[in-house]
């Protein structure tokens, strides 16, 4: 079997993905006639179809692939990855689910005024949304285009301009009621091409004997310090500080992703809010199997001391190491349609809760002219979306790649060092004030962009603050919380008017009556 035959299966693989999702957004494009559709799917959705969208979009070209990659390079410390990506989860669960539905907003930039009564906090909030979107955009665009390298040997502009124009056209054309449908149906797709060859291969593994422990980690490593975490002798600076900061930024980052707290606006109540988010912990925690098998894999048919392929890109490549012919190219082909699935769903996630945000807050700033039917704010949500990927587009050209998993865990970052706290104390803590939100929003996120930018542009060699500013969680989540809190305390006149009935109408069960609130 040559090349050329392979790079044939894996075209058509991503050619039937990219066809896939533009069918099923035509489809759910026969529904989106308001603008309710268009940014929360009129708040019809169930928590099943719910789950498995968001499902879809969470689990993104860091978890397809890059999760695969670090445990190959770093053994299983890197679990931890999957650990605080399932974990943050249940803390969006027992949190914010329930009272984020319930406050009616659109976007988090509706949600921020809405609880503190502030165009203020509004725009800072609409800023960080939109920043957090992009930096999370961009391994999306850069992965899809070193993917689509990896199996064909295009150019990596190839892979980026066909996730821009698939995610574009759907995002587009129907809004949140058309990518509802789409993520759902790639959340099941990426399950299938992970776990298909990930069986095959096991069975292959074990019918040619299964080499032992040691032998898959390799001679020059302890066994104990692969496999065992916080032993595994690093260069790295503070490992043990980064293990805990990822697990921070992981856990609390979730519950401000901009393109996962948009879809709790679609469920029809609070109640149907918890049930999804329970059966989404479900559905990742079973896809988070299959990434270990391919990590470990890795060693036996891909020796790391001899591989000269990168960690990202094990998951494609292994199945053509360890099954020399049509069934392996077959196999890989799989896989490189549903990494390519991972692109665009989460893509698509992105896209929306950007586009929502410039629509609003830029296009067309007044919260008061969002009403159902309204054409120009669709035309302005379609606008914005073009606008939506032009910057990650940009980025994605002019910078060099700095690992999937790695560029992710940033975002996580700054998410869990702004909106996390933001959302954590404006559904819990009645004494937020104005100022303190807005001063924990600007004190978090310069601290996290500051480290991010460090991170991603001066690339500083391996030192105890090489660590720190890329692994920002564990000072930049104190700082914000810290400043928020003082600062709300030394502002007490700066509590929103009213808060007594806004607190009630995120944690009253719907049907209560709240006429007696004041």
């Amino acid at each position: 079997m040559s090349d050329q035959d392979f790079k044939a299966f894996a075209v058509v693989a991503i050619l039937l993905v990219c066809a896939a999702t533009l069918v099923v957004g035509a489809y759910g494009l026969r529904f989106s006639r308001t603008t309710s559709d268009f940014y929360v799917a009129s708040r019809q959705v169930g928590p099943g179809r719910n789950a498995s969208a968001i499902s879809g979009e969470y689990l993104s070209a860091a978890s397809f692939l890059g999760v695969a990659g670090l445990i190959y390079e770093n053994g299983f410390d890197s679990l931890w990855f999957p650990v605080g990506y399932t974990a943050g989860y249940v803390v969006l669960l027992v949190l914010v689910a329930a009272p984020l539905r319930r406050s009616g907003a659109y976007t988090i930039p509706d949600f921020a005024e809405i609880r503190m009564q502030s165009t203020g906090v509004r725009r800072m909030s609409a800023a960080l949304v939109v920043a957090i979107g992009w930096l999370y955009l961009l391994p999306q665009f850069q992965g899809a285009g070193l993917s689509l390298q990896s199996v064909t040997g295009w150019p990596t502009w190839v892979g980026t301009v066909i996730v821009v124009l698939v995610v574009v056209l759907g995002v587009a054309a129907g809004g949140m009621r058309s990518i509802t449908l789409v993520q759902a149906m790639q959340y099941w797709l990426k399950l299938c091409a992970l776990a298909i060859p990930a069986f095959v291969l096991l069975w292959l593994w074990k019918s040619q004997g299964a080499p032992g422990p040691q032998e898959v980690v390799g001679a020059g490593e302890s066994l104990r310090e692969w496999y065992e975490p916080l032993t595994r002798s690093t260069d790295e600076p503070l490992s043990l500080y980064s293990t805990y900061s990822t697990l921070m930024a992981l856990c609390l980052g979730t519950m401000g992703l901009p393109h996962v707290l948009v879809r709790f606006y679609t469920n029809p109540d609070g109640p149907a809010a918890r049930r999804t988010t329970t059966v989404v912990i479900g559905l990742i925690g079973m896809f988070y199997l299959f990434p270990p098998i391919y990590g470990v894999l890795g060693r036996v048919y891909l020796p790391l001391d001899g591989a000269e392929v990168a960690a990202d890109q094990i998951v494609l490549q292994l199945p053509r190491a360890a099954l020399p012919g049509l069934t392996g190219e077959l196999l890989s082909a799989i896989l490189a349609g549903g990494a390519f699935a991972a692109f665009l769903s989460t893509a698509s996630g992105l896209v929306i809760s950007i586009a929502g945000v410039i629509a609003q807050d830029v296009l067309r700033p007044t919260l008061q002219r969002v009403t159902a039917g309204d054409s120009g704010l669709i035309q302005s949500f379609r606008l914005a979306t073009v606008i939506a990927v032009a910057v990650p587009v940009a980025a994605a050209v002019f910078t060099a790649p700095l690992g999937l998993a790695r560029t992710v865990n940033l975002a996580f970052a700054i998410a869990a060092s702004t909106l996390a706290p933001l959302l954590l104390l404006g559904v819990w803590w009645r004494r937020l004030s104005t100022t303190g939100a807005f001063a924990g929003l600007l004190v978090g996120g310069t601290l996290a962009t500051i480290a991010t930018i460090v991170t991603v542009v001066v690339r500083p060699e391996n030192s105890w603050l090489a660590t720190a500013l890329s692994q920002p969680a564990a000072w930049c989540i104190p700082a914000s919380f810290a400043t928020s809190v003082i600062v709300s305390l030394l502002t007490p006149d700066r509590i929103p008017s009213g808060v007594s009935r806004t607190m009630a109408r995120l944690h009253t069960p719907e049907g209560v009556e709240l006429s007696s609130v004041r």
